[in-house]
């Protein structure tokens, strides 16, 4: 996603309803969000379905590394070596 334009990024709602397609064309073209203004103020972000379906993929990923990071915190950790030795009796390789 490539950095913020707000005089092209930053669109009213009377905009969206007047440029609709235009304004999803944009959206996807760019793959740049547009936010969307109400009396002036920041109300809602639209984004490309591809663009969300990668944030909600960085979530989970960092969902997943996050207890990881605790473990590690914690010292919860051994050695690559401990580990393959360990996954080799366990799995009777």
């Amino acid at each position: 996603m490539s950095a913020l334009s707000p005089s092209e990024d930053i669109r009213s709602v009377t905009d969206l309803k007047r440029h609709t397609r235009e304004i999803l064309d944009h959206i996807h073209t760019t793959g740049r969000p547009v936010f969307l203004t109400v009396n002036g103020r920041a109300d809602s972000v639209l984004l490309d379905v591809k663009e969300y379906e990668k944030l909600i993929h960085a979530g989970n990923i960092a969902r997943l590394l996050a207890s990881a990071e605790q473990d590690v915190e914690q010292g919860k950790t051994r050695s690559f070596h401990t580990f393959i030795q360990e996954f080799k009796r366990d799995n009777a390789i």
